[in-house]
């Protein structure tokens, strides 16, 4: 009776601070303006305009208020210290990479455990003594400079580091001696979704002007050009390499051939289809198009002699892998190598002299090798469902390494051995959380228009599907992209409290190929919101969770996801974590490269395109008097992949409109960006917050 009392007594506290809470929670006072714009005779507000100008004093003010209103809120959660103190202790075990090999040695990542960043170290043979190659955490006081990218000279004597600061996507490569890891001063900036292409003495790079001071991050860009760098010689004297003064909105990255013998320009006006250039550096002379965009994807993997080896949805929506002959490449003289087959081809690579193929059977790895004219060798044979990687080297290597990870494995390493055929366990990561306590296990629910969606859901073994299960149901859902099994250490803080994590695999992605994806895109767009309110249906209908219980998330395009579901179906839903969100859909195209997402999302630019984005554009279906789901937006102030603008519009609009008492945050992060490269540090930060947010939203009281 005593023990029921004090159980009793500790809810009404709970209940009575959280309704204090939220009766205290006063929000900034935003100013708004009478800014509108006229698209195709339609008139759109947009009061909250001036939020876009992230450098000006006023909203940086703005930033301040409105993080100190979070942080308020946030720091009255009673368990937020003891769920960061968890997630310190389970985030602390080694972390490796496979390792990767470059003449005698051989580099790995590896992070002890809290280090901001991973540190990539090298070992002469595999039983050398590992030394420290690089270690980005000295090239920061706070661990917010990351590296981006690392590739190797042929000769093994010269390696091109690129690093990124504070999450932006800008680069700086410099080069690095790798016998005596010095730098050579040489130093490359403002490059852009690029790496290093060796060729020779030099390295292939792409870039785009310096831009305007005060608008690195936000400022549309436009141009980007393809350079050679020759080593020993300054950014200033780099050769023109390629670029076209006609379409400002187009991406051009540069590859080479592993025998350095083809020269391939890959032009692309978005995130899917591509047009391909070439030249046979052999033979000299000008660029000559390949492949004509921009109606499939096309990937050069190798050449075998004359011919490239390319991969493709050319006439393959799954995706097939052909041998072209670059001197007469129309797809009539094409010959089959890998045909499409019904699951999805992922990607081909090469080593050992062999070709291996990554294929998605229902969001699960498969891989496979094969002999070089397409021959099937054998199955690699992983241990479970789960995400592995694709095996990959040169020509003469005749060993790689793969990881393989799922839900509830933290990951392995294992070695292949090319003549054998037999996989062995190199390194096995350990953590401290007894993952075979849990079970996961894949479902096909049914769409709004009948769709079969697969998802996954990963909980505890012997869970009670009772609806009062704290559930967070995550998603992507478009630019093709698959969402696999992968590990999260943060998610464990959900699971050993009793609760479900759930993954949709929604149209828009390629776990199906090109039809998957295009089943999910411009006017299809809304089938992505219908299939993620199926899958939050189906866990209140099959009583994993109830609407009381079921937070949402997504990131970036997942952060559109969950701000339109939202908008659109306030009531399933009590939490939402919309970050990094792509929010304005009629002003997106207008900053950094988001051009490149017209292709996926459409232009409101064009009538019948603007009519559908409108109707679902999160920012301008927020209605007054609503009673929208408690919810947190995070966005960093560094990021120019999605500018903050679309965050800070949309919470400035969903806190005027709010109706009830669920509270409506935002989350700005310094010093931080699209989320590539964060440190650990305000990883766990970030994680605590969430799950703290989550319990504390849907009544949960976590064990500590």
């Amino acid at each position: 009776m005593k023990k029921n009392y004090l159980l009793m007594t500790a809810l009404f506290a709970a209940v009575s601070a959280s309704a204090q809470q939220k009766a205290m929670l006063k929000y900034p006072d935003t100013q708004k303006d009478n800014t509108t714009d006229n698209y195709h005779g339609t008139t759109i507000s947009d009061p909250y305009r001036w939020l876009e100008n992230d450098t000006a004093a006023a909203v940086k003010d703005w930033v301040i208020k409105e993080n100190k209103v979070t942080q308020d809120y946030l720091s009255q959660i009673p368990y937020r210290d003891k769920i960061k103190a968890r997630l310190k202790e389970l985030w602390n075990y080694p972390k490796y990479s496979a390792p990767f090999k470059k003449g005698d040695n051989y580099f790995f990542y590896k992070n002890d455990g809290l280090q901001n960043q991973a540190v990539l170290y090298v070992q002469k043979g595999l039983n050398g003594e590992p030394k420290v190659f690089l270690d980005p955490n000295k090239l920061s006081t706070d661990g917010t400079v990351a590296l981006n990218n690392i590739t190797f000279s042929k000769d093994n004597k010269y390696a091109a580091i690129g690093t990124s600061a504070s999450g932006s996507d800008w680069v700086e490569i410099k080069v690095i001696d790798v016998a005596t890891q010095q730098p050579t001063g040489d130093v490359i900036k403002w490059v852009k979704f690029s790496g290093a292409t060796w060729k020779g003495d030099g390295f292939y790079y792409s870039r785009y002007d310096e831009p305007v001071a005060g608008k690195e991050f936000s400022n549309q860009n436009q141009f980007q050009k393809v350079y050679f760098h020759k080593l020993g010689t300054a950014q200033s004297a780099d050769e023109l390499v390629f670029e076209d003064k006609d379409h400002p909105l187009r991406y051009f990255g540069a590859g080479v051939t592993e025998d350095e013998r083809f020269l391939f320009v890959v032009a692309a006006e978005g995130t899917h289809g591509s047009e391909v250039y070439y030249k046979d550096l052999q033979k000299g002379g000008d660029f000559k198009l390949l492949f004509k965009g921009f109606e499939y994807d096309y990937d050069v993997i190798d050449n075998v002699g004359d011919r490239l080896l390319v991969h493709t949805n050319n006439n393959a929506p799954n995706f097939r892998l052909v041998s072209v002959d670059p001197t007469n490449p129309d797809p009539v003289n094409w010959k089959e190598v890998i045909s499409q087959s019904k699951d999805l081809l992922n990607s081909v690579s090469t080593g050992g002299g062999k070709l291996f193929a990554s294929y998605l059977k229902d969001a699960s790895t498969r891989l496979y090798e094969y002999e070089m004219g397409g021959k099937l060798t054998r199955e690699i044979k992983l241990e479970s469902i789960g995400t592995a990687s694709l095996p990959s080297g040169k020509k003469e290597d005749k060993e790689f390494f793969y990881t393989f990870t799922s839900f509830t494995n933290p990951g392995a390493i294992y070695r292949y051995d090319v003549t054998s055929g037999k996989s062995e366990v190199f390194r096995k990561t350990e953590v401290k959380f007894n993952t075979s306590d849990y079970e996961t296990k894949q479902v096909f629910y049914t769409s709004k228009d009948g769709t079969k969606v697969p998802m996954f859901i990963v909980h505890k073994k012997g869970l009670k599907l009772d609806g009062n299960n704290p559930t967070y149901l995550y998603a992507y859902g478009g630019f093709n992209i698959s969402l696999t099994p992968s590990f999260s250490v943060s998610r464990l803080i959900l699971l050993e409290n009793g609760g479900v994590f759930a993954l949709a695999n929604l149209r828009g992605g390629g776990e199906y190929g090109e039809d998957w994806h295009k089943g999910g895109m411009l006017s299809n767009k809304q089938n992505v919101f219908d299939d993620f309110i199926a899958a939050g249906e189906y866990l209140v209908k099959e009583k994993y969770t109830s609407p009381s219980k079921l937070a949402i998330a997504g990131g970036s395009n997942g952060g559109l996801l969950v701000g339109a579901c939202e908008i659109q179906r306030p009531d399933l839903f009590k939490v939402a974590f919309p970050a990094v969100g792509v929010l304005d859909m009629l002003r997106y195209h207008k900053f950094t490269i988001g051009w490149g997402w017209a292709v996926e999302y459409g232009s409101s630019e064009k009538k019948d395109q603007f009519d559908y984005l409108l109707k679902y554009s999160p920012l301008h279906n927020i209605k007054s008097g609503v009673n929208y789901p408690a919810t947190m937006i995070t966005t960093g102030d560094h990021d120019d992949r999605v500018v903050p603008a679309h965050s800070f519009k949309f919470a400035a609009t969903l806190q005027e409109k709010q109706s009830g008492d669920n509270p409506v945050l935002i989350r700005i992060e310094t010093k931080a960006g699209h989320g590539a490269g964060k440190p650990t540090s305000k990883l766990i930060d970030e994680a605590a917050d969430i799950w703290s947010f989550m319990f504390w939203n849907t009544g949960t009281t976590p064990k500590y």
